[in-house]
């Protein structure tokens, strides 16, 4: 054991004891004086205390939002409004090891098109899993604006599991969003184009430009989209936006808003008018209401046709068999938000002051009594707007999107032109409230506001701009994420929070009750395909394999070393390195990365990763664990040896750096034994209390017994040289054996600590 010297202990005292005079006098400063010297407010300070979660709590609610161009997801907790993690989906993340180790890789591949790596994604709208209406934390659904795809990341470890690219579409906005029962997912074409491949000129637009909506079939038990079972409904060359899923009453219906119904192709430099011209010129736009379970019913008896290998129910079948009508709307509408109880749809448009609210009873009957106010130019009947509506109000200038709350018939609009949200009343169609937010509101989201059981509390505004609102960091400015209390009659501003990645279009908050996300992988576990992985590796099973020019390592990871620690291969060798985390304890990470190469793992505890390349320069590449997770950290490490082509050994003997003595191995096996007896002390200690009631304190157990174990396996190694008397490797297999009793006496001082915090009891015997 190594001890303090005096001088060192003083300095230490006296540190000790200048810390001690600063807390103190820190303490000694009150409130009021803490407001005095921040220029804060009572206001300033009642908002903090909204938002202010103490050291060791927990947030209430999680927010999942789109991470804009980064092609990642932002999860950060409410009200503390503190960024929690970026989950990769579309775009390669380092630190993740997502689209750098083989498995991930493979999620990537899943979204190419026309054979091409799409290294980048403009994530839009998340969609969490719904049972009976009601958010189930299980899975998280977002989408590629710019190339239409979908990906499902799953909540029990926040890993993109699955990723698809739309067979008919080019671009695609309105998606995603679930039924009730996450039956299936909709995604919506944004600009029409050919549905089938190939070149179309922009003069036949009318003729072979379509949008569509598709319906991804969602298998719930594996937790992925079902390419097979999901089909689409061809639509006009109508810009197809935003949608959502009936519920109650409404539930088998879908509502998708469109804008540029004038179905206008701009071309300035064809002497046009520009798109924004010709897209905005009638007073009303179309939103398509569409029977999506009576239309999975047609594809199922055969009445849908193939276009490039997939399911679509035509335009004229569709009609036909009365599955799709339209509805004005106000021009270039942004919003389509279905009521908790299913009986009324809001849709603002950017260019009305006015939001409107839909009737689907009103709806419904003018369709049964075939009451159509006409046809679109290509056969789909138009309802009425008037005799659709329930209500509509005026709420400000360009309303965009509405989101619910707890209360009955209370929502919240944002409101773009006048940087503000407005709080109304759609069964009574009046305005409540209304607040200014800090700048160009695009989404809004309150407390699972998109479910049958909105929470109310929080409400989130995701602004466009932020301009002065934060330190200046240059001309790009992050956005501006506004937390807002609506709690009350009166809406209050509690915090700003800069974004920093990318555009964050929408999002969406659950309680943080329902997400039950897995801690550790059961060992060897391939986190991509959710099965254990065909090269995982057990404790004392390391090797490498060679056959022909492929070298297959299957290597560990644990505190603190990498085995193997040496791989030798020759120039022109494929190298495959399966890398397993042996860890048990929560947060215990490795990282395992390689000079030189794209080689940049992420192994989360029980994980396997793999990563494949070509050793093509001869040379030495020292590997790491690039995670932070011991003492002895900097010394987990190895090297790659890569030998040139010809290369002939030599016979060349190593020289010790230290040499020990019988001496040194009696000092280091002294320690052993009395640090055994702290072990055993602490052990004793949490024996004695009810420790099988904390599972956190029980995965602690499992891992210091763990630890142990590998003590007592290197303790025998260093014993059995000391009776050959090879002191040399007696003394360093003692001090291993130190290392795993070091480990498992941190991890004992962890449990014991938190069964003193957490209140545990001693058990009587």
């Amino acid at each position: 054991m190594k001890f303090i010297s005096k001088k060192t202990g003083l300095a230490a005292l006296a540190f000790g004891i200048g810390l001690s005079a600063a807390a103190a006098a820190w303490s000694a400063e009150n409130l009021d004086a803490v407001m005095k010297r921040r220029g804060l407010t009572q206001k300033d300070v009642l908002a903090a205390a909204k938002t202010y979660v103490p050291t060791g709590k927990r947030d209430e609610f999680i927010v999942f939002s789109s991470g804009g161009q980064s092609g990642q997801v932002i999860v950060y907790g409410v009200p503390s409004m503190r960024i929690l993690k970026y989950i990769a989906v579309f775009t390669p993340e380092p630190w993740q090891g997502y689209g750098f180790d083989d498995e991930s890789k493979a999620v990537l591949a899943q979204g190419r098109i026309d054979g091409k790596d799409i290294l980048f994604g403009d994530n839009h709208h998340p969609a969490i899993s719904e049972t009976n209406g009601v958010y189930d934390g299980r899975y998280l659904f977002i989408n590629d604006k710019n190339n239409p795809r979908l990906a499902v990341i799953d909540l029990h470890d926040f890993e993109t599991k699955q990723m698809v690219v739309n067979p008919i579409m080019k671009s695609e906005h309105g998606g995603p969003f679930v039924t009730p029962n996450t039956d299936y997912v909709l995604q919506a074409a944004q600009y029409p184009a050919p549905l089938e491949k190939g070149y179309v000129p922009l003069e036949q637009f009318n003729e072979k430009y379509r949008g569509a909506v598709t319906y991804w079939k969602f298998d719930k038990k594996i937790g992925r989209l079902d390419p097979s079972q999901s089909f689409s409904v061809e639509l006009p060359p109508y810009s197809q936006d935003l949608s959502d899923f009936g519920k109650g009453p409404s539930d088998g219906w879908s509502f998708t808003n469109s804008f540029c119904s004038e179905r206008y192709v701009g071309g300035i430099e064809r002497g046009r008018p520009p798109f924004e011209a010709g897209c905005s010129q009638k007073d009303t736009d179309f939103f398509h209401m569409i029977n999506w379970k009576k239309a999975a019913e047609l594809v199922k008896a055969g009445k849908a046709k193939k276009v490039n290998g997939h399911d679509m129910i035509s335009i004229d079948t569709a009609v036909a068999e009365g599955i799709l009508y339209l509805v004005p709307e106000p021009k270039s509408p942004h919003g389509m938000d279905v009521s908790p109880d299913g009986k009324y749809m809001i849709v603002s448009g950017k260019l009305d002051s006015h939001t409107y609210v839909f009737s689907f009873e009103k709806m419904m009957n003018l369709i049964k009594a075939k009451d159509f106010a006409g046809k679109d130019p290509y056969g789909i009947p138009i309802l009425d707007l008037k005799k659709s509506l329930h209500t509509q109000v005026q709420v400000g200038l360009g309303p965009l999107h509405t989101q619910y709350d707890s209360k009955p018939c209370v929502v919240y609009t944002s409101i773009y032109v006048d940087s503000q949200v407005t709080k109304w009343d759609y069964c009574e169609g009046k305005v409540l409230d209304k607040i200014s937010i800090h700048y160009n509101i695009g989404h809004l989201m309150t407390m699972e506001g998109d479910s049958m059981t909105p929470q109310g509390k929080y409400l989130v505004s995701l602004n466009k701009l932020a301009i002065d609102r934060f330190n200046p960091v240059g001309p790009l400015h992050p956005q501006n994420h506004q937390l807002i209390d609506i709690s009350g009659d009166k809406m209050q501003l509690l915090y700003d929070m800069p974004v920093p990645l990318g555009e964050p279009h929408y999002a969406v908050a659950i309680s943080a009750d329902k997400l039950k996300p897995i801690v550790r992988y059961k060992s060897g576990w391939n986190s991509r395909t959710d099965k254990r992985h065909a090269h995982r590796t057990r404790p004392g099973k390391e090797k490498v394999v060679r056959d022909g020019n492929t070298v297959r390592v299957y290597g560990t990871t644990i505190r603190s070393h990498i085995t193997p620690e040496i791989i030798e291969v020759n120039e022109g060798d494929k190298v495959i390195i399966h890398m397993t985390n042996l860890e048990r304890a929560e947060d215990e990470t490795h990282g395992f990365a390689i000079s030189g190469t794209n080689v940049n793992l992420s192994l989360e505890p029980g994980k396997t990763a793999s990563a494949t390349f070509t050793a093509d320069v001869p040379g030495v590449y020292p590997y790491y664990c690039t995670e932070f997770c011991s003492a002895l950290h900097l010394e987990m490490q190895g090297y790659l040896l890569v030998k040139p082509k010809g290369y002939k050994e030599a016979a060349v003997k190593a020289t010790e750096g230290t040499v020990y003595t019988k001496a040194d191995y009696d000092k280091q096996h002294k320690t052993n034994v009395e640090t055994q007896g702290v072990i055993d002390s602490v052990v004793g200690y949490i024996t004695a209390r009810n420790y099988a009631d904390f599972p956190s304190v029980v995965a602690l157990v499992e891992d210091a017994t763990e630890q142990l174990n590998f003590a007592a396996d290197t303790k025998k190694k260093a014993e059995g040289f000391a009776a050959k008397e090879d002191w040399q490797n007696a003394t360093l297999w003692a001090g291993q054996w130190w290392q795993y009793q070091v480990k498992a006496a941190d991890i004992g001082l962890r449990a014991k600590t938190y069964l003193d915090q957490n209140g545990a009891k001693v058990i009587k015997k």
